[in-house]
């Protein structure tokens, strides 16, 4: 596994509203589908996986404000937007913030009935990711959000984000990985 790069986030409260979360989907859906026809999904993996390009992603699709709720709210529209066309798209998001984090092993289980991909290495790969990140790289910050990112060949990448009320800030690592 490869650490592509982390970046700290000062503490917003609030909400994204709603005509805002619908446009950053509808844009988001159309940036992922321009980047898989011209670059393929193993660049659309690794542009996501860097924290500079995400967050420029993020301004682009409308959440133009430094703030840790760049992380969920992008990651919440690419969900909503992309998953519908998984299938074609070959591109399936899994997990979100909070309780949904939680749902992550069974997406990647039905998901890999779907793709024949080894669903317990995946949810492997997936509970690692964030065991080792929610223990040994955020010391000191509890993980809230994490998307496991996993292309039909089996490639996958992994953003999540910790948070620390203390500090009033939240880092957030990005991790891209090939399925072997």
């Amino acid at each position: 596994m490869k650490r592509s790069g982390s970046a700290d986030l000062p503490l917003h409260y609030g909400y994204v509203p709603v005509w805002l979360a619908e446009r950053m989907a509808k844009l988001g859906l159309a940036i992922v589908e321009n980047i898989l026809i011209d670059y393929g999904k193993d660049d659309l993996l690794r542009r996501l996986s860097d924290p500079f390009w995400f967050q420029s992603l993020g301004a682009v699709m409308g959440m133009d404000w430094h703030s840790s709720g760049i992380t969920t709210s992008v990651m919440g529209a690419l969900k909503r937007a992309v998953n519908p066309h998984s299938k074609e798209l070959g591109i399936y998001i899994c997990g979100g913030k909070g309780k949904y984090s939680k749902q992550t092993p069974d997406e990647l289980i039905k998901i890999s009935e779907r793709t024949g991909l080894d669903g317990d290495h995946l949810v492997k790969c997936s509970k690692l990711s964030a065991k080792v990140d929610n223990t040994a790289i955020q010391d000191g910050f509890q993980l809230y959000t994490h998307n496991f990112i996993l292309s039909d060949t089996g490639k996958w990448a992994v953003i999540q984000q910790g948070m620390s009320d203390k500090s009033r800030m939240y880092p957030y690592p990005f991790l891209s990985a090939d399925y072997t």
